[in-house]
């Protein structure tokens, strides 16, 4: 494949990337987990008390791990969040690949040495 052939070829790959940047969504990073349900007993009145199942979303904040817990509806919401900002983060290491490889092809590089 030809230098301008190739060239153009990333170039059109770049701006479809780029295009999906144009509206991603609501974005959030972190992950959800599913805590099962679990018995307890109380000891002033013996009675069996099921707690759960509930939901928690889990992320890295200033270094610190920080946990939230959410209701079935919010997860499904923060669930669409997470996937977004996951789809987001592949479109923008392949722009990243892309970017690197139109600038070798259109940039002059440093001479190589013959060994």
């Amino acid at each position: 494949m030809t230098n301008e052939r190739e060239l153009s070829m990333l170039r059109r790959r770049h701006a479809r990337l780029c295009a999906r940047l144009a509206d991603p969504g609501l974005v959030l990073q972190g992950t959800i987990s599913v805590v099962r349900p679990r018995r307890a007993v109380s000891a002033d009145s013996g009675r069996t008390k099921v707690y759960g199942p509930y939901y928690q979303w889990t992320w890295k904040q200033a270094g610190k791990t920080v946990t939230v817990n959410l209701s079935a509806g919010q997860r499904r919401a923060f669930e669409r969040a997470i996937a977004n900002h996951r789809r987001l983060e592949q479109t923008l290491a392949q722009l990243r690949d892309l970017s690197r490889r139109i600038l070798d092809l259109t940039t002059e590089g440093v001479p190589k040495r013959n060994r």
